[in-house]
């Protein structure tokens, strides 16, 4: 499992910004050749994103470059230049506005052309799907098993609202006259049951008012809640709360390890089928939610603090 805690958005078109990425503590970064970059500009950003790939300097974090659409003349180029200049130094392509499952096959494809034209390992670059219309929402689930190389769905905020004609015009925030529960709720939850029947993360879209730490944090709370994997973040100042929102608390990450340790002694060695934990009844179930939260931990970094004894 990659950790994507926090995915910062990058500008391709702004090399001083690349450069202040570098320093920065988030998860995942992506240099967006897409809405970021005028048109006028995509040539200078695409070369901008090989540099900055090449240069290196970006030390564990999950290296991402957000392509434009498949409906554009630039798609295409975006994925011939940069794959043949710097395939070797990608993760992941980032395809917006994925309405149908054929735009990921595009992608796949055109990939598998272009590693084997550069001689890179054919595969290995994966695909974030970023999911921001009515269409791409119904048809999620075909998106999610479109192709092997997909590892995320990520929820587009602002290009989804306009597109069921949401009344707000803050990306992120609930909308005015909306005041039980949680207007994003249902399309949250969509994608995650998406993302989880077919093994991928889920991540949840930005929030634009940058500067207000605590309503990203709200923000952050509800999807973290429901079970996804991370957000993106705009702004240095909401990479801290990202990482620690999308975290397992310490305790919870030694509890969930001493789970499994208890189940894995309880069933190898005792050759039982449940266990107890203190005064905590494990079974199946509990190891399978256990290995939710000590995957998130180990992803993130976490140590362990406390040691199974039988």
């Amino acid at each position: 499992m990659r950790s994507r805690r926090t995915t910062l958005a990058v500008p391709a078109s702004n090399p001083r910004f690349i450069e202040k990425a570098r320093g920065l503590d988030s998860d995942e970064f992506f240099l967006d050749l897409e809405d970021a970059v005028a048109p006028q500009a995509k040539d200078e950003a695409r070369a901008n994103v090989v540099a900055a790939l090449n240069d290196g300097d970006w030390g564990e974090r999950v290296r991402v470059v957000r392509i434009n659409d498949v409906t554009t003349p630039f798609a295409y180029r975006d994925v011939i230049e940069v794959v043949e200049n710097a395939g070797a130094n990608l993760d992941c392509l980032l395809l917006p506005k994925v309405s149908s499952p054929d735009h990921v096959v595009w992608l796949d494809l055109l990939l598998t052309q272009v590693e084997r034209a550069a001689g890179l390992p054919v595969g290995r670059i994966g695909v974030e799907a970023q999911i921001e219309d009515a269409p791409g929402l119904t048809r999620v689930d075909e998106i999610a098993a479109a192709s092997p190389r997909l590892e995320a769905l990520v929820f587009g905020p602002g290009d989804l609202m306009a597109s069921i004609n949401m009344k707000t015009l803050v990306v992120g925030e609930q909308p005015p006259g909306y005041t039980e529960g949680d207007a994003y709720h249902y399309i949250l939850m969509r994608i995650l049951l998406a993302a989880r029947a077919h093994d991928l993360q889920a991540i949840d879209g930005p929030y634009f008012n940058v500067r207000d730490v605590p309503a990203f944090r709200r923000a952050a709370e509800r999807s973290a809640a429901l079970g996804f994997d991370g957000k993106w973040v705009l702004h240095p100042a909401q990479i801290e709360a990202g990482n620690e929102v999308y975290s397992p608390a310490q305790d919870d990450y030694d509890h969930a390890e001493l789970i499994l340790d208890a189940y894995d002694h309880a069933t190898r060695v005792q050759g039982r089928g449940a266990a107890m934990l203190g005064e905590e009844m494990i079974d199946e179930a509990s190891r399978k939610m256990a290995l939710v939260i000590a995957a998130k931990g180990r992803a993130a970094g976490l140590r362990r603090t406390k040691t199974f004894e039988p």
